[in-house]
């Protein structure tokens, strides 16, 4: 009897078993193991006016793809790589003005609803056509300390109509007290911007005569002297037509980088669809969140690792090697 149980014992198949069994029963007994990860509290604003539409990014089958599509795509990224806990409230930019779709909700609980709303963003939601970025900003700032979240502001950083000489508003909120990220869209080489009927049907591209090339509001440049028909009273602009690139785009990252350094928010330019993840978290407040660990999983994988195991190795073992079948064809 005593030899019998010795030779079980050694037996690496009871020993699997054994060891099976074992971790089934921890599987029944082990509580949860308390654990705090670190995830983010964020209200996203995406800038939805026109010049988003300019297709300067290719999508995952190499055709080309619009600001906008991309950084939609690369917030339904970020929203699944966020960590269970991690909320995120969503908003529009145009015109002046951000306007907020929902206030913070959780990734994980409520992912449909918030996947469903930024494949849905769209152009067409804009209620004015003109692009006051820094403005959008600041209130956007202001918006993220209301609901107290960080701020995520995706834009190319276009100003529509473009920024007097004198420049654009200033921040007068405190610097840093949202912490956050102003990610830019777009590419660093001028392309044109697509033009749209009232239908909403692509018209082709504006010109140089469809948009305002210079913000004459306001005192003259300081090269105004210097312009042709110049007249202090009647023409202190100058007596031609302003001329310039603002009818075609690119991110305008220089401005959008001091903008960063007004309100205290990091500066990342938009790569592609992904990639944000990483900038926000380095950007972003750390916030604690109190989760539990099932260990019933890993144990049960296990014991099931360990029940196969005990079951299919002999057969392996048993199985005659690949010399020794030749030998016994040729025999046979």
């Amino acid at each position: 009897m005593r030899v019998h149980l010795a030779r079980n014992l050694r037996d690496g198949r009871f020993q699997a078993l054994a060891g099976a069994a074992f971790l089934v029963v921890l599987a029944l007994v082990l509580p949860a193991v308390p654990l705090t990860r670190t995830g983010v509290s964020v209200l996203a604003v995406v800038d939805i006016t026109g010049s988003m539409n300019v297709r300067d990014y290719a999508s995952a089958d190499g055709k080309p793809a619009s600001r906008l599509d991309t950084a939609r795509g690369a917030l339904r990224d970020l929203v699944t790589a966020l960590p269970c806990g991690s909320q995120v409230a969503l908003g529009l930019f145009t015109e002046r003005r951000p306007f907020l779709l929902f206030t913070p909700i959780e990734v994980c609980a409520d992912f449909a609803p918030l996947d469903g709303a930024l494949a849905a963003l769209d152009w067409r939601m804009a209620w004015e056509g003109d692009s006051r970025i820094s403005a959008g900003l600041f209130r956007a700032v202001e918006m993220a300390a209301s609901l107290d979240t960080d701020l995520l502001f995706v834009t190319d950083g276009q100003e529509a109509p473009p920024l007097p000489s004198t420049g654009g508003p200033r921040f007068e909120g405190k610097p840093g007290a949202v912490r956050g990220l102003i990610v830019g869209a777009g590419a660093y080489a001028l392309s044109p911007i697509p033009r749209y009927n009232d239908r909403g049907r692509e018209i082709g591209f504006y010109g140089s005569g469809d948009v305002q090339q210079e913000n004459r509001f306001g005192p003259p440049p300081a090269d105004a002297e210097s312009r042709e028909g110049y007249n202090p009273r009647n023409a202190p602009f100058g007596g031609i037509a302003a001329t310039g690139n603002e009818h075609l785009s690119s991110v305008r990252e220089p401005y959008l980088k001091t903008l960063a350094g007004e309100t205290g928010l990091t500066y990342a330019h938009l790569d592609g669809p992904g990639g944000l993840a990483a900038p926000l978290r380095a950007a972003a407040t750390p916030r604690p969140l109190p989760g539990r660990l099932d260990l019933r999983p890993f144990l049960g994988g296990a014991a099931l690792a360990l029940v196969l195991a005990a079951f299919l190795f002999p057969m392996v073992r048993a199985l005659p090697s690949g010399r020794a079948r030749a030998l016994t064809l040729k025999k046979a």
